[in-house]
Order: structure tokens, then sequence, then C-alpha cells
């Protein structure tokens, strides 16, 4: 089988599968990826943060509103994916073409896998922090600081998404 029909052959059956219409069902995926994986990363996140604060607590019961703080952290990558969300779905339509629908399903992937992604490595940061201050150790603002730095890809992430939808119209 030669590598066009091959292609066709593949095509048609993803095209078939999607209900037919393949770019508005690969655009819908990208929704859904970015909305659920930065949202999954949150969840993660701030549980991780969460569970650190508990046995922190048991140690110092005064620091629950930074271990808090510190815990609310990561929760925002799932924040930056819904409002991405926002962003995006107005140029979802069943006219679209693939171009168009292969830009929302990237701009899915950047943000679903980066909010995941630095959400829980963010949580790691601030679960190191929270266990020092559990310690005895004036740490917030450092480990606030250090909890920052993840934060700024998924912001960058965030960004692309706004860049990307502001190309979508051209590609038509």
């Amino acid at each position: 089988m030669n590598p066009d029909t091959l292609n066709t052959v593949a095509q048609t059956t993803a095209t078939a599968m999607a209900g037919g219409n393949l770019a508005f069902f690969l655009a819908w995926i990208g929704i859904f990826l970015m909305v659920a994986l930065a949202g999954i990363g949150s969840a993660i996140g701030t549980v991780i943060g969460g569970s650190a604060s508990v046995g922190a607590m048991k140690k110092r019961d005064d620091i629950f509103a930074n271990c808090m703080i510190l815990s609310a952290l990561p929760g925002t990558q799932g924040l930056y994916g819904f409002g991405a969300f926002f962003i995006l779905n107005g140029h979802i339509n069943p006219e679209m073409n693939m171009l168009q629908a292969c830009a929302i399903l990237g701009a899915g992937l950047i943000m679903g896998l980066v909010g995941l992604i630095s959400a829980i490595q963010q949580a790691k940061i601030v679960a190191n922090g929270i266990e020092s201050m559990g310690a005895g150790n004036d740490v917030f603002s450092k480990s606030l600081i250090l909890g920052v730095f993840p934060e700024l890809y998924a912001i960058v992430a965030f960004a692309a998404c706004f860049l990307i939808s502001g190309i979508i119209p051209g590609l038509a």
C-alpha cells in the first residue's frame, strides 16, 4: 500500500470516527485537554501542599495562614487552563478548517501539559517550604518566591494561547 493511499484511509477513518468533521473534533479535544490537564495538575499540586501543611501544623499550629497560601499556589494553573478555554472556544465552529483546529489542539496541549507539570513541580517546592516552617524555620517568603518560578511557565503557556488565538482567524 503506498503512503498516499494509507494517508487517505487514515484520514477517512478518523473523520468518520469524529462524526464527519475531524477539524471540529480535534479542536474540542484540544480544549478538553487544556482544561483537564491543567486542572489535574492543580488538584494534585494542592493536595501535595495541603498534605505537607497538615504534617507541619502537627508541630506548629500557628503557621496555618502561611501554609494555606503556599498550598493554594499550585491551584492557579487550573485557572489558567480555564481562562484559556474562554480565549479559544470562540474560534471553534463546524466550518473551521484543519489548520485552525490544529492551532487550537496545539494550544490545548501547550497549556494542558505545562499546567500539569508546573503545578506538580511547584507543589514540591512549596511542600518543602511548608515542612521547613513546621520545623521552626522562617522560610515563608523565600518559599513563596521560589514557588513562583514554575508559575512563570504556566503564565507563558497562557500567553501563548492568547497569541495563538489571535492567529487563528488568519488561518482561514
